[in-house]
Order: structure tokens, then C-alpha cells, then sequence
């Protein structure tokens, strides 16, 4: 059966050909790693309420991917993101009414949502400015890298607002811990590079002009692998935060029994029985 096919039935579908329409969508020639670029490198590539909407979007679509596998997320020239727009965003929230504030709370909490439950790992590669949803959108990927420049801050309570913002007060203290985002959190200081990798929030630094190169090998790597048995890994690491040790373990139990049932674990026996490297299908 063809993607065509599956795609008309409403599943699987091909995202190499993605249109996007508010920022850069670029997809590596065997399809398997794509990198998304917030391209408004004017503005530090500020976010807008069609930004948020489209990235929302795309994360829950590519569920349905039949070839990418994994992501690379950055920024152009030369800074991630410097949050939600100041005059596109922040201006008009400040004139509307609680059902509309709400409405946009939770549409841009539902990119945090779908970046989590997207079956592709997500690598963030991060250089200068990442600030205020910036830094959110980089905390919700799996992995993060950065340059030595990179400067991360959730700026919320400098405008007036709480650290609670698109999961931050639940997930950051999970990355670096209480202390550290309670910190953060609280002051809007900017994090350093060096501070960000020490306390966990970065994977490694890179140089400026290696960061994206690490991060799309970081990817290939990844997507090489066994990449439904990395969806269901994402998946568990998610759902465990809210289970006790007893539930852990069950799920944990299901879910590799599931993997156990792929043609992949039978060619990664095969393959190492016969002293070769493995080729992962998904299936």
C-alpha cells in the first residue's frame, strides 16, 4: 500500500512536500529528519498568534508522519526566538476579556501538548536569544543544544505574569530542578550556556556555526534507529511523570512487550547473530 493510499484513508501521510506558511520547513533527502526554522530574524524570530496556531498544528498532524522521524527546531540568524510578538501578541491581550485571554492560554499550552505527543524526538538548536515562549518552545523538545552565546530566560514575570506559563512551573523543575526554576522562574534572569548545560537544561555546546550541524546529526542518529520503539520511549516518558513505582513498572512492562512484537527486534537479533548493522523499519 503507497502513502498515497494510506494518506486517503485519513492515516499515514507524507510531510516532505509540508507547505509552511510561518516559518521554514526543509526536510532532508531520504525524509527522515526535518528542521523547522522561526524565520523572522529581523525581530529575533518572534512568535504570532498564526505561528503558534501553525506550529500547534503540525505537531498533532505529524503523528500521522510516514517518513519523518525526527526534528530539528531553531531560529534564523543567529537567535532562536524572542517570545510571543510585543505589538502581534502582548498589545492586544492586554485589551481583551478573560474568555479571550483563556482561549489563548490554552491554544499556545496545546503546542507545548502536541510537541510532547508527537511520536518524532525533538532537538532544539539554540544560539543567542531565547527567551519568554522561545525558551518554552525549547524546553518541550527532547533534547536541547547550544552555543556558548545562547542566553535563556522565562521573562513571564517581567511583564507582570506568573512563571506559570504553557507548562513551565511542571516541566522545567523536571530538567533542572526545583531550586533552579524556581530561580528562573521567579526573577526572569537569563540563564547562561555554561549554567544551562551544567544543570542539565542543554545537552552539549557547540560552536555557533556547528550547533544546527550537531543537533540534524543528532537526528540522523536517532532517526536511524529503532524509530517506533522511540516513539513509544517519548511516550512512556511522558506518561510516567504522574504514576507510582508499581504503575511505572506495569507500563513499562506493556509497553516493551509491545516493542517485542516489532519486526525490528527480530532484525536486530538477525543482524547481530550474523555480526551486521541492523535496518529498522518501524514495524
Amino acid at each position: 500500500m503507497s502513502d498515497t493510499d494510506i494518506s486517503m484513508q485519513g492515516h499515514l501521510k507524507p510531510f516532505r512536500d509540508y507547505q509552511a506558511k510561518h516559518f521554514l520547513w526543509d526536510v532532508s533527502e531520504d525524509g527522515r529528519v526535518a528542521t523547522l526554522t522561526l524565520n523572522r530574524p529581523d525581530r529575533k524570530n518572534p512568535l504570532t498568534l498564526e505561528s503558534y496556531a501553525e506550529l500547534r498544528d503540525l505537531f498533532r498532524d505529524l503523528t500521522y508522519a510516514s517518513d519523518v522521524r525526527t526534528i530539528v527546531l531553531t531560529g534564523a540568524g543567529g537567535n532562536f526566538s524572542s517570545g510571543g510578538d510585543v505589538f502581534e501578541i502582548i498589545e492586544p491581550l492586554t485589551r481583551m476579556k478573560m474568555p479571550d485571554l483563556l482561549a489563548f492560554t490554552r491554544m499556545t499550552g496545546d503546542v507545548v501538548k502536541a510537541m510532547r505527543k508527537c511520536p518524532q524526538q525533538i532537538i532544539a538548536a539554540i544560539d543567542g536569544i531565547c527567551v519568554g515562549a522561545g525558551a518554552i518552545l525549547a524546553m518541550a523538545s527532547d533534547m536541547r543544544l547550544a552555543t556558548p552565546e545562547a542566553k535563556t530566560a522565562f521573562l513571564f514575570t517581567r511583564v507582570g505574569l506568573a512563571g506559570a506559563d504553557m507548562g513551565a512551573c511542571g516541566i522545567l523543575p523536571r530538567i533542572i530542578g526545583q531550586g533552579r526554576a524556581a530561580e528562573l522562574l521567579y526573577t526572569g534572569r537569563s540563564m547562561t550556556a555554561a549554567e544551562g548545560e551544567r544543570w542539565g537544561f542543554f545537552n552539549a555546546l557547540h560552536p555557533s556555526g556547528e550547533v544546527v550541524a550537531a543537533a540534524t546529526s543528532l537526528a540522523h542518529s536517532i532517526a536511524e534507529g529503532p524509530w517506533f520503539a522511540h516513539g513509544i520511549t517519548k511516550t512512556m516518558m511522558n506518561q510516567e511523570w504522574a504514576m507510582g513505582v508499581d504503575e511505572m513498572i506495569e507500563s513499562e512492562a506493556q509497553a516493551q512487550a509491545i516493542c517485542m512484537a516489532t519486526g525490528d527486534f527480530r532484525r536486530a537479533f538477525e543482524a547481530f547473530a550474523a555480526k551486521q548493522k541492523p535496518v529498522f523499519e518501524g514495524n
